[in-house]
């Protein structure tokens, strides 16, 4: 099948050569929450489908409907990528996948991507489930890879810490989001995004930059070093942290609650 170039879409490549890998076509609307996906999507096409849902996840906060009414699924890298994707977004700031699916009333729907992700049978009723629910908040700044980048981040977790009634995490959440922005200064050396949202008790914050590479964490560092902590802050204040790859980069996130505040360095 040979996919057909619309506004707004993409066909699905191999970064590195520009090869099609599937005929599977990627249709992004800017003014919705909704990414269409259709054609054929096999081993070959799925982490650039797990690339393409991942950059629009970083994007904009909030869910994500995946239309996938007109996709064929063909083998199992390919019907797991989207609870995979839904993994690994479970911890970022006001972020979730849902699924548009008629597959799921057809005889053949073991081969529909619907484990371990909601779905629905019309993008209608999708945007009405999201609609039913809206973020309750969300906060999101651009920064640039400055010095004063992690004083605007502390301002910004400060406020969202205050106004939906998290004062005790305001000195965890300020600690957490300077090393993580000093870490895009020092290392990364890119413009950021710098988002946090609540989860019910819950601080989610998360610092998204465009560079590859990883953060790492070795545990405890020998007094004589120096530098070289941001990581242990992170895993001291937070109740679990991570690194997500991403398309041009990486989302470093962390989960901030309530009752650990105790285990915060003074």
């Amino acid at each position: 099948m040979t996919a057909t170039e619309r506004p707004n879409a993409r066909t699905v490549t191999d970064a590195h050569n520009g090869a099609i890998m599937s005929s599977c076509l990627v249709e992004i609307d800017d003014s919705s929450a909704v990414i269409r996906l259709t054609g054929v999507l096999d081993a070959a096409g799925a982490e650039a489908v797990r690339g393409a849902l991942l950059a629009r996840l970083c994007d904009r906060p909030g869910p994500v409907v995946a239309d996938v009414t007109g996709l064929r699924v063909v083998d199992p890298p390919g019907r797991n990528v989207f609870a995979e994707v839904r993994r690994e977004i479970a911890d970022w700031p006001a972020a979730d996948l849902l699924l548009c699916d008629l597959a799921a009333d057809r005889p053949d729907h073991a081969d529909a991507p619907l484990a371990g992700v909601p779905v629905w049978p019309t993008v209608d009723d999708a945007l009405a489930a999201v609609a039913a629910a809206p973020l309750a908040a969300v906060l999101t700044a651009e920064l640039t890879p400055m010095v004063e980048a992690a004083r605007q981040a502390r301002e910004l977790v400060t406020t969202g810490c205050q106004r939906w009634g998290m004062p005790t995490l305001i000195d965890p959440a300020c600690i957490a989001i300077t090393e993580m922005v000093n870490n895009v200064v020092a290392h990364a050396r890119t413009p950021m995004t710098v988002r946090l949202a609540p989860q019910g008790s819950t601080m989610h914050l998360a610092v998204r930059d465009h560079s590859p590479h990883q953060p790492t964490f070795a545990g405890l560092s020998p007094p004589t070093r120096i530098g070289g902590r941001g990581m242990l802050l992170i895993d001291t204040v937070a109740r679990r942290w991570g690194s997500s790859a991403v398309p041009d980069g990486k989302v470093v996130w962390c989960v901030l609650h309530p009752d650990d505040e105790a285990a915060a360095p003074a």
